[in-house]
């Protein structure tokens, strides 16, 4: 009979299944959105790990084989910010970064930011 793998619950139980280096970066980029968003509530959604703000959803992270992503669940935002974000791989809500070259920190405040107020509106 196969294991069955438990779902995470938390971003804590998330980050468990990620490798060393994805979970460093995923912490600080963790840490970067509660700075950019106090009071954002994390949960699990999509099977990522997510973050709401006034019961809406905000923006998701992820750990995959080769890279890490951050969903700032708006293309319009991805637009917004296409100069600073050209050196990431990217696709429609997605953006695709690695542990090696991790999304800046000012960058990703910008992003979080441009999200709540995109979510006021």
């Amino acid at each position: 009979m196969p294991v069955v793998k438990a779902k995470p619950r938390t971003i804590d139980e998330y980050l468990a299944t990620a490798g060393a280096k994805q979970r460093d970066v995923l912490e600080k980029l963790r840490r970067t959105i509660h700075s950019a968003a106090p009071g954002a509530e994390e949960y699990i959604g999509y099977g990522l790990a997510g973050f709401k703000l006034n019961g809406r959803p905000l923006v998701y992270f992820g750990a995959w084989a080769s890279h890490c992503a951050l969903y700032a669940a708006s293309p319009a935002i991805q637009k917004k910010f296409q100069n600073e974000l050209a050196g990431f791989e990217q696709s429609k809500g997605t953006i695709r970064f690695t542990p090696e070259e991790p999304l800046p920190v000012a960058l990703v405040k910008k992003l979080v930011k441009a999200r709540i107020a995109e979510n006021a509106r």
